[in-house]
């Protein structure tokens, strides 16, 4: 039979794990300017994203309309609807995950010390990953995965990126 004491403190401990994840301040997102059918699509992307990429759980975003969505500390941030990468070419290289090509730029593969920004630049709008280097390897591949879901039913595919 537990006694008083035991059940407070369980609850004193579990007050503190609340008040920890509650700790973190939400990641900010910026607010970008979008047409009104990527607005809608983005919209539904974010809404459908997992409470958990790469094993991280997924935290508070700002504003809270961001389209986009954030995991983790140091934080895993996905942004949906920005612009083709300045580094992307048409002979760019892509790497395919779950049936989903992602630009990875080559500077930022390279160098697995470095935060890498991934791009679903085939599809329209545009998913934007950027993963801290402590996750990578397999939180860049997770990642990739995890979200491929969402690019395929959500956005459109209008060239594959190989």
């Amino acid at each position: 039979m537990r006694t008083r004491g035991a059940r407070l403190s369980a609850g004193v401990a579990c007050l503190g794990l609340v008040l920890v994840a509650c700790g973190k301040e939400p990641v900010s997102i910026p607010t970008l300017r979008l047409s009104a059918a990527d607005q809608a699509v983005c919209q539904r992307l974010v809404n459908a994203l997992p409470d958990h990429v790469a094993d991280q759980s997924r935290r508070k975003t700002q504003p809270a309309a961001a389209l986009g969505g954030a995991w983790g500390d140091p934080a895993i941030v996905a942004q949906c609807g920005v612009p083709v990468p300045a580094g992307f070419t048409r002979t760019a290289g892509c790497t395919t995950a779950d049936g989903v090509g992602w630009y990875l730029p080559d500077d930022q593969f390279r160098d697995n010390s470095s935060d890498i920004v991934i791009s679903t630049v085939g599809y329209r709008p545009i998913l934007q990953v950027t993963v801290p280097a402590r996750y990578r390897p397999n939180g860049l591949a997770a990642a990739m995965v995890e979200l491929a879901p969402m690019v395929k039913q959500y956005t459109k595919l209008v060239k594959p990126c190989h």
